[in-house]
């Protein structure tokens, strides 16, 4: 059962990485690079629970929830941007169902990826 149109508002770009380049000092010696794939409509809604209620944590927003539609471009390797932020897919989270036409995870914020 694939999720409804007025749940996903919200649109983020989805990356993948780039093939592994070899170099004097080895196989992405000169760092990993990722290229834009495509864009998705998806729900995006930053986790929150009992962590951030007890804790009173404010890094909790920096985890953002993502469900979508399947399709076979992202993977729990990729990246997505949303928001003008870059996130990476925590992949014991990773969920997809072709068959029933969803994809869900969560994602943490990157910070100084340079």
């Amino acid at each position: 059962m694939a999720y409804s149109t007025g749940l996903l508002k919200h649109r983020i770009q989805v990356f993948n990485r780039k093939e592994a380049q070899t170099s004097q000092w080895g196989k992405d010696g000169s760092g990993i690079e990722w290229e834009e794939v495509g864009c998705v409509w998806a729900a995006v809604d930053y986790v929150r629970g009992v962590r951030a209620m007890r804790e009173g944590a404010l890094d909790v927003y920096g985890v953002v929830m993502v469900r979508m539609r399947w399709n076979p471009v992202i993977t729990l390797r990729s990246r997505i941007q949303y928001d003008g932020k870059m996130y990476q897919i925590l992949g014991e989270t990773f969920h997809a169902e072709p068959q029933e036409n969803t994809i869900q995870f969560n994602a943490q914020i990157i910070i100084n990826d340079k």
